[in-house]
């Protein structure tokens, strides 16, 4: 059976079932699928695995030719390169080699990816293809000074699999020989071709001036800014058929540049975007899976009983179910399930359980309604988070909607790589200037109550003190409501619960998921909770927000006199 054989039938028993495989990876295998059969029509200028002709006059098939000279590249690590052995592509491997380098355009016979999104748990030997992808790149892509690189956010990360590739090479006299490939301390290259193979790190202001053929991103997730991505990008511009191939796990920054691309992969697979230049492909859990359970695991980890050892498996499992803290890496690291902190609080599949896209505030006028103001400072996000409650066979459903401003100064400055996004498709509104005018909210709030009936606004009095004492004039029925554990613990705790009998309705905002998913909780002795973030960059303003409006459902306190009340605002 040819390596590109091997790639379709692999495709064909994922598609079947015989595989066990997620939906991300089914649906990559069913893309394949279909591509072969629009070969040869008007819509569609790529083929498969064609006979092709190199600069040598040299016949080949590409998808051949990548996968064998990788086969030929010697392990360096671990028993199978104590025992001298070379690389054995697995099944999963050689989709992923055949399908990238193996879709060409029918007529110039260029490749069709640009791009490769590869998403798989740790000890699943991606570092190790990824070093065969330089080489192969380096030596065997036909392209004359071509310039290959492994990327990431520091030297030492990059250096991992360009210092493999490299260790390949010297254990390979063989390949010196036949190609001329010498290696230095910083750079592999190949005099006759004029062509190298470096590391380079975030330190962008080094980076001008590339004019990359191939580049290896290690560990995407990783990156705090999108530099990196960025330079590397835009340095293809000049290549015929250059190729980035992004090599990551899950991580925790929904925020970042690697989520983006996830995000845009999906949306690929889902066939709800349209890219023929980008291949991707996602190891991972479905949302209804129980991540305890080793039925699933091989889902993730394609490599399961080759690399990735079950015992090792169960036994960090084991660790995980036991110790709260260690609970996201796991799933992050070993089944590549997304997660946004350390210590996270909200379950966000339960939570994306409770969307409903096609929800509008519109069809709650005149309802009663609760809507807090979390409003942080001038210069960050403000969020006002509108919470309606309807009973439903004797049980409260709560139906959460959300407005968000942001000066547009900080939206076009910040690092959180989504608020250009979010502003451009109204998620995120942007205020003239570098603060926020506060009499935007005030008109917001001025328009709802002529919307809605406004049962309460409660605000944290920080911040707020001069817009409330405005509104409060104007009869709007604000309700001060403290930062402090006693106000939050209970609510948080509600909330989570509403969410999980899934009585929580929201449509989706994007804003208002990555603020929950940014939300990280400690229990005290008296097991009261408190909502935090990890990292400054982590926003929850608009899940304080919505916790405020829910703690102002469920109370059923009476409100105590204070010097507040007696100013005509009700105090908890």
């Amino acid at each position: 059976m040819t390596y590109a054989e091997r790639a379709t039938n692999y495709a064909r028993r994922v598609v079947n079932g015989d595989i066990l495989a997620c939906d991300f990876t089914t649906k990559a295998c069913q893309r394949h699928l279909s591509d072969l059969e629009r070969q040869n029509t008007d819509d569609f200028p790529y083929v498969f695995n064609p006979l092709m002709v190199d600069s040598q006059s040299a016949e080949y098939r590409p998808a051949e030719r990548v996968c064998y000279f990788i086969e030929q590249l010697p392990h360096v690590k671990g028993k199978w390169a104590r025992d001298k052995l070379k690389i054995k592509l697995e099944d999963w491997q050689v989709f992923i080699e055949a399908s990238v380098f193996g879709w060409v355009h029918r007529d110039t016979g260029l490749r069709r990816f640009k791009t490769a999104y590869i998403e798989v748990p740790r000890k699943n030997a991606k570092t190790t293809l990824a070093s065969g992808n330089g080489l192969y790149l380096l030596e065997r892509d036909d392209e004359m000074g071509a310039e290959v690189y492994s990327a990431a956010t520091t030297a030492d990360q990059a250096r991992i699999s360009w210092s493999i590739a490299k260790s390949m090479v010297d254990k390979s006299p063989g390949m010196q020989v036949r190609f001329g490939v010498r290696t230095f301390a910083h750079s592999i290259v190949v005099n006759d071709s004029g062509s190298s193979f470096k590391y380079l790190s975030s330190d962008s202001h080094g980076l001008d001036g590339l004019n990359i053929s191939g580049a290896i991103i290690d560990e995407l997730h990783a990156h705090k800014s999108r530099d990196v991505f960025d330079v590397v990008e835009t340095a293809t511009g000049s290549r015929e058929q250059p190729i980035i191939f992004i090599i990551t796990t899950a991580g925790s920054n929904r925020a970042g540049i690697c989520y983006e691309q996830r995000i845009y992969l999906t949306k690929l697979l889902r066939q709800a975007a349209h890219d023929e230049s980008y291949f991707g492909i996602i190891y991972t859990l479905d949302e209804d899976d129980d991540w305890t359970d080793p039925a699933v695991w091989a889902k993730a980890n394609p490599n399961y009983g080759v690399s990735v050892s079950p015992e090792d498996i169960e036994r960090k499992c084991k660790k995980a179910c036991e110790v709260s803290s260690a609970q996201n890496n796991f799933k992050t690291k070993h089944l590549n399930v997304w997660v946004n902190a350390d210590v996270a609080w909200m379950d966000m599949n339960k939570w994306k359980a409770c969307e409903d896209i096609e929800l509008d505030v519109d069809e709650f006028e005149g309802e009663e309604c609760i809507s807090s103001l979390d409003l942080a400072s001038k210069i960050d996000i403000a969020a006002n988070i509108k919470v309606f409650r309807r009973t439903i066979d004797g049980t409260n459903h709560f139906y959460a909607f959300g407005t968000y401003w942001l000066p547009e100064e900080t939206i076009y400055t910040a690092t959180n790589d989504f608020y250009q996004g979010w502003a451009n498709e109204g998620h995120l509104i942007a205020t003239d200037g570098n603060v926020i005018d506060f009499d935007v909210i005030e008109d917001e709030l001025r328009e709802q109550k002529s919307l809605f009936a406004l049962r309460e606004i409660p605000f944290d009095p920080f911040q707020a003190t001069q817009l409330s004492t405005r509104m409060i004039g104007e009869g709007f029925p604000m309700v001060e409501m403290g930062a402090t554990v006693k106000n939050f613990s209970e609510p948080m705790k509600e909330l989570d619960a509403i969410v999980r009998d899934g009585r929580l309705h929201h449509n989706g905002d994007p804003v208002l998921e990555w603020m929950i998913s940014n939300v990280v909780c400690h229990t005290d002795v008296k097991d009261n909770i408190y909502p935090r973030k990890e990292r400054p960059e982590n926003k929850i303003d608009g899940a304080v927000a919505l916790i405020m409006a829910i703690g102002r459902w469920i109370t059923q306190e009476q409100p105590q006199d204070s010097v507040y009340k007696k100013r005509g605002i009700i105090s908890i």
